[in-house]
């Protein structure tokens, strides 16, 4: 694995009805995390909206199992390794190598902590 190369997962977060997906980049000794609405396959044909919400421990990159006291749960539905290609505050340019999720993607700002996430 190249240096420059990070971990990523995307966990698929179950709670009563309500299912969403996490996408996290490992940012030095954090996770920066982004929720989104569609599960990872459905990524590369259409953007969707990213939610920024707070930073998990790197124990995220491998976890599968009760979260919130046992309220939900996750399990991992892509994990791979990433790269910046490019990083301005608005607009991040990433390279993914993951099971599903497989080029190039953009984070971009739409306001607050909302981004837009897409293949490009």
């Amino acid at each position: 694995m190249a240096e420059n190369n990070k971990k990523f997962v995307i966990q698929k977060h179950v709670r009563g009805n309500n299912i969403h997906w996490d996408l996290m980049l490992e940012a030095g000794n954090i996770l920066e995390t982004y929720r989104l609405p569609v599960p990872p396959e459905k990524i590369s044909s259409q953007s969707v909206e990213a939610i920024k919400i707070f930073d998990h421990p790197l124990k995220f990159l491998t976890y599968e199992g009760s979260v919130n006291k046992g309220q939900g749960s996750v399990e991992i539905a892509d994990s791979g390794v990433y790269k910046i290609l490019n990083k301005t505050d608005s607009r991040v340019e990433l390279q993914l190598d993951g099971k599903i999720l497989k080029g190039k993607f953009t984070l971009t700002l739409i306001e607050a902590d909302r981004w837009e996430f897409r293949a490009e």
